[in-house]
């Protein structure tokens, strides 16, 4: 492995939500992960940054089990994420993609039927409750009976956003939630999403190409290159002080703000 392509110490954080050792993944006959060796903390704000085809959604899936890697190992709060039942782990664990996907019918309609997802000690969704739940993604809680295929694409991502707060997780998985939205709105979800990590004690992972978002939210990011880490830690000191060539050279080019 080439020198640059080694995982910066810092990569190695001390409270992990999630651990994956030796993590390689394989689609349709290439490689899109080749050893991950990676700790996302708990109660964080990661942001997976990189180049286009870099591996960072095969690496978000595999945090909830859309996909299972082809070697290597994952722990999910020091368990084998493999021994969890799917059902508990994508209650436990929210994905908000990047086309958010709505039912025919109402908003409050779409926020209920996930909540199939949730604990047993986990109320239904009402109207009342599903004010609430708009308020937290930052819509108007009149949404609650506007049709939801109606809806601005922002708005759609929002209530998908309240839709993956039903089940009340203590994980949200985010794949490049911003992409279809203009630069203003993209802004106003990532700092939604900040608030929310903070007032609901989430640990939160996403993919994001936009550099200005990792700026804003984020407080641990990692940098993929070609399935493998090039550098992670901490937000602030990697965005400004990167120690790795590739890294630097990738934030230099501002590549991600277009890939």
């Amino acid at each position: 492995m080439r020198s640059e392509l080694r995982p910066a110490a810092a990569g190695l954080a001390a409270e992990a939500a999630f651990r994956l050792r030796g993590v390689r993944q394989v689609r349709d006959g290439r490689t899109t992960l080749d050893g991950i060796d990676l700790d996302l903390p708990r109660g964080g704000f990661t942001a997976l940054i990189g180049p286009s085809g870099s591996g960072k959604t095969s690496l978000l899936r595999l945090l909830n089990r859309l996909d299972d890697p082809a070697s290597g190992t994952i722990e999910f709060l020091g368990r084998p994420i493999a021994e969890y039942r799917v059902r508990e782990l994508r209650r436990r664990i929210g994905f908000v993609f990047q086309a958010p996907v709505m039912f025919p019918g109402t908003v409050l309609a779409n926020l209920q039927a996930a909540h199939g997802l949730a604990k047993a000690e986990v109320p239904p969704v009402d109207e009342s409750g599903a004010r609430e739940l708009l308020a937290l993604a930052g819509l108007d809680p009149d949404f609650v009976g506007r049709q939801a295929l109606d809806l601005s694409g922002g708005e759609k991502q929002r209530v998908a956003l309240a839709r993956a707060l039903t089940t009340a997780p203590e994980v949200l998985l985010l794949d490049e939630p911003t992409a279809a939205l203009d630069p203003e709105v993209a802004d106003r979800l990532v700092h939604t999403l900040s608030e929310l990590r903070v007032s609901r004690s989430l640990t939160m992972v996403m993919v994001t190409h936009r550099l200005r978002e990792a700026r804003i939210a984020a407080t641990y990011v990692a940098m993929l290159e070609a399935g493998r880490v090039v550098e992670a830690g901490e937000a602030g000191a990697l965005l400004r002080e990167p120690q790795q060539a590739r890294t630097r050279a990738f934030l230099q080019a501002g590549e991600g703000e277009l890939g």
